[in-house]
């Protein structure tokens, strides 16, 4: 008893746990909570889900959710490939995983708090994320073309289409809510499929890649 007592109050790994996990989530919570209330929003539209405060179907927005899920399971995956596998990814694997992980963080965020929607024009977001994606793709593609390039340009080709058909969709002349659909669909295809990329690009062996010349 004593011995696994000892294991679990480990000083440092107590210092540790509180360093980086309990500190910034105390000191997060109780900033958020006093700058949102400083905003006039009330205690419990700052602690409480949405659809418990409008009284909705725990089902509302799913499919949105889920998209968000998938864009912070790839920044997740992408991060945590770097932090534990720092000997046994290639150099190249290790900085594509960085900037897709922070472009999924990114992403997650804009459709989470939908600032593309309400606080910033979406063209220029659109604008923006073209350009980070050329970037990635430019400062990246050997390293893409051995992993998996058919998924990326995939992810790229639906998320791209959704795009496109959000900026061009008051000129369609169908109804409005089946616009919605594809678009929408789309998207999720290629967070799906960007998601598929980024767990190969993860999970693909370094040695193969050294070995893998163009």
């Amino acid at each position: 008893m004593k011995k696994e007592l000892f294991l679990i109050l480990k000083p440092k790994k107590i210092f540790q746990c509180l360093l980086i996990a309990v500190i910034p989530a105390i000191l997060f919570y109780v900033i958020s909570l006093n700058i949102l209330t400083l905003q006039g929003y009330q205690t419990r539209e700052i602690i409480k889900e949405s659809a418990d405060l409008t009284d909705s179907s725990s089902f509302l927005g799913f499919l949105s959710n889920i998209g968000i899920w998938l864009w912070i399971s790839s920044a997740s995956i992408c991060f945590f490939t770097i932090t534990k596998n720092k000997s046994l990814i290639d150099k190249g694997q290790k900085k594509l995983l960085l900037l897709t992980g922070l472009f999924s963080m990114l992403l997650a965020i804009d459709d989470f708090f939908m600032i593309h929607d309400r606080y910033i024009s979406q063209y220029i977001c659109y604008a923006v994320y073209a350009l980070l994606t050329f970037t990635i793709l430019i400062g990246n593609y050997k390293t893409i073309l051995k992993t998996d390039a058919f998924a990326f340009f995939l992810a790229g080709f639906f998320l791209a289409l959704s795009v496109f058909i959000d900026i061009i969709q008051s000129k369609i002349p169908f109804n409005h809510h089946k616009v919605q659909v594809f678009e929408e669909g789309f998207k999720f295809i290629g967070i799906a499929t960007w998601l598929y990329f980024n767990i190969n690009t993860a999970s693909y062996d370094s040695k193969e890649l050294k070995s893998n010349t163009l």
